[in-house]
């Protein structure tokens, strides 16, 4: 299944960046690793350095959107429930540095207090098998301010907006019910 997961998403990288390397990423993503970065995805790969990972993420052409509709594609193909329940998480995520999207002191509910985070909305199936249905939406409070400047971590900022975790969620839940997603309305609360 996996394989016939990443012939499915092969054309929306750049040439030169098929194949093994997009492969380690998504295997390295998907193992028990208990924290995830360029360098213990590059060790669990049997890389002497991240170099390729970090190709991937910062210069690489690929298609996100793309990747992200692919993979809800094939989850649905493959996993469908039709009494699954979508639900809306926001996940607080402490971070080092600036230079990750969206990432500024911010409060978030993982501290319960201000922190240096990046704040994301995901959109969840409930199920047994439970995958995700859409990757993060992320938010930064610093981009109520127009005269703030670039959103922190984006180079491409012309083409990022502010949206409320609300109109995020909402978003979300479109896109995948435009694709097909069945989903039961879940027990009355």
């Amino acid at each position: 299944m996996f394989e016939s997961l990443m012939g499915r998403i092969a054309s929306r990288f750049a040439r030169g960046n098929r194949g093994a390397g997009q492969r380690s990423s998504f295997l390295g993503l998907l193992s028990d690793l208990p924290r995830r970065n360029c360098w213990t995805l590059a060790e669990h790969a049997g890389n002497a350095a991240p170099d390729g990972f970090q190709h991937l993420l910062s210069r690489a052409r690929w298609d996100a959107d793309a990747v992200r509709d692919d993979l809800r594609g094939f989850v649905i193909e493959h996993l469908q429930d039709d009494e699954a329940v979508l639900g809306v998480d926001e996940n607080g995520d402490f971070k080092k540095g600036t230079a990750t999207v969206g990432v500024q002191r911010q409060y978030t509910g993982t501290a319960g207090r201000i922190e240096n985070s990046q704040v994301a909305i995901n959109l969840a199936c409930s199920t047994p098998a439970r995958p995700r249905g859409d990757r993060p939406g992320t938010v930064c409070s610093a981009l109520l301010d127009p005269g703030h400047g670039p959103l922190p971590g984006r180079r491409d900022t012309e083409t990022v907006r502010f949206a409320t975790k609300r109109a995020l969620a909402a978003r979300m839940f479109g896109r995948a019910l435009d694709a097909g997603v069945l989903v039961s309305l879940g027990p009355p609360v």
